[in-house]
């Protein structure tokens, strides 16, 4: 308790120039104004945030007064729903009026009713670390739920009884798989059970705002633990069906892996893999890809007579089943073909052999991954989840003979931009045609040509070109 108190203080020294002047505002014009939500939350964790979130007794139009003449920028896009946005310097505030709301349960939106009190305010939040606020101006915290006492004891519980909750909001239910993911928090028996079985319930919830809590949840530190939430309470059964179709029944002879386990496994494993990366982590697109990319075996999985188990062209199967399952929750279509190439793209490197590739053959690796490349390395490299280290250790020796030779022809060869030894214009001019059907064909000849024996001369090239056109007649 007082960790968090002396962190909480710290934290509201360090946000001071803001709170305190709005605080004030507030004040003079006879309003209440209170932090609220996790700014509070993460202040008690000795976490820094520059967007800050406030609940007011003013009304939408009132807050939009009192802002003017105070912030930088003033944005009223959530003013259906009380809220007011602006900036001031580097913080982005958003100040939302008391309110209650719930769920009709044929509607996908709420229905905003604006309060009177804080204590109605933060008990209609989602969990009772959320739901702790600190009056402004004099600092003054309202914790009427116990959350100061969960979050010390780092547990997820709901203000009121779940069930009244989930029903006002039903993706409050993967919010509560969110958190767990982010904060490393466990989530108390009661909101589990009303979770499991309330599950039904996320349906009438629209695909955009599912899949926006999914991408929250998977950028997470501990994504394994929100991922195992909504498996076990049957959520991800609705959201996300391939992920629990995993939990392949093992058979007598136990003659395949634990699929389920070992995609967490992955995702881990990509995970601390991130900093390979350009841009680091969190990457969705690679952690996605992880989780994705096994999703063929249900339907692939095939017991053969000697004793084995096969899954052939899952990563084919897992790639057309991914698309489907992003394009139904509405991902952009940047976003589904990168996770879907990766998937489809994950086995490439095991007929890489001991070495066996032509330069060929690894210029197509290069190509076919495209601008996927180095999310395709943390996803192939963290694929391997045997605990046989000589084994583990000889594929990660493998994987960097592939990239040293991917190094090497990249420098000698511009393997980022593969294009045929002659554009378009020297095609037409050498087999005296115009635009058409003969070009491309042309082009995409001296493409694999290209790839199959690497840089040739302008003299090679016009000479390979004739010879091809003379065999077409």
């Amino acid at each position: 308790m007082a960790d968090a108190q002396r962190a909480v203080t710290a934290e509201l020294d360090r946000i001071a120039p803001v709170i305190d002047a709005l605080g004030e505002r507030f004040a003079a014009a006879g309003h209440e104004l209170a932090l609220v939500g996790g700014p509070v939350r993460d202040a008690m964790l000795g976490r820094q945030h520059n967007d800050l979130d406030f609940a007011t007794s003013a009304r939408p139009e009132q807050t939009e007064a009192l802002l003017k003449g105070w912030a930088d920028a003033i944005w009223d896009m959530g003013r259906s729903f009380g809220t007011i946005g602006c900036r001031k310097g580097d913080w982005q505030v958003e100040i939302t009026t008391y309110r209650s709301e719930a769920y009709d349960p044929s509607s996908r939106k709420p229905t905003v009713d604006f309060g009177d009190t804080l204590a109605g305010d933060l008990g209609r939040r989602d969990f009772t670390v959320n739901a702790m606020a600190v009056l402004v101006p004099g600092r003054v915290v309202e914790d009427p739920y116990g959350g100061v006492v969960d979050l010390a004891h780092r547990v997820l519980r709901t203000p009121g009884r779940p069930e009244d909750s989930f029903s006002d909001d039903p993706l409050r239910m993967m919010r509560a798989a969110r958190f767990a993911a982010q904060l490393g928090f466990s989530v108390a028996p009661e909101v589990v059970e009303a979770m499991t079985a309330m599950a039904g319930r996320i349906e009438i919830i629209s695909a955009e705002r599912v899949r926006d809590e999914l991408v929250k949840l998977v950028c997470a530190p501990y994504p394994r633990l929100g991922l195992r939430l909504l498996v076990e309470t049957g959520l991800a059964a609705i959201v996300l069906p391939e992920l629990p179709a995993l939990a392949l029944e093992r058979d007598e002879h136990h003659r395949h892996k634990d699929v389920y386990e070992h995609t967490l496994t992955v995702l881990e494993q990509a995970i601390d893999l991130e900093p390979r990366l350009p841009g680091g982590g969190p990457d969705f697109v690679a952690r996605f890809a992880a989780l994705m990319h096994d999703i063929g075996k249900p339907r692939t999985r095939r017991f053969v007579d000697d004793g084995t188990v096969t899954f052939h062209h899952h990563d084919v199967v897992g790639a057309k089943m991914t698309r489907k399952r992003m394009k139904a929750l509405r991902f952009s279509n940047d976003e589904i073909e990168a996770v879907s190439k990766l998937v489809e793209l994950h086995l490439r490197f095991h007929g890489y052999g001991s070495g066996e590739w032509t330069d060929s053959a690894v210029r197509r690796y290069v190509r076919d991954a495209g601008d996927q490349l180095e999310r395709l390395h943390v996803v192939t490299r963290a694929d391997c989840t045997t605990r046989n280290q000589r084994k583990a250790d000889r594929l990660r020796r493998t994987y960097d003979d592939l990239e040293a030779r991917i190094a090497r022809l990249r420098e000698q060869e511009e393997l980022d931009s593969l294009r045929p030894d002659l554009d378009g214009n020297q095609i037409m001019e050498i087999l005296g045609v115009g635009p058409g059907r003969q070009v491309g064909a042309a082009y995409k000849y001296l493409l694999e040509l290209r790839m199959d024996r690497g840089p040739m001369s302008e003299e090679e090239a016009r000479a390979a070109l004739l010879a091809w056109a003379a065999e077409q007649e």
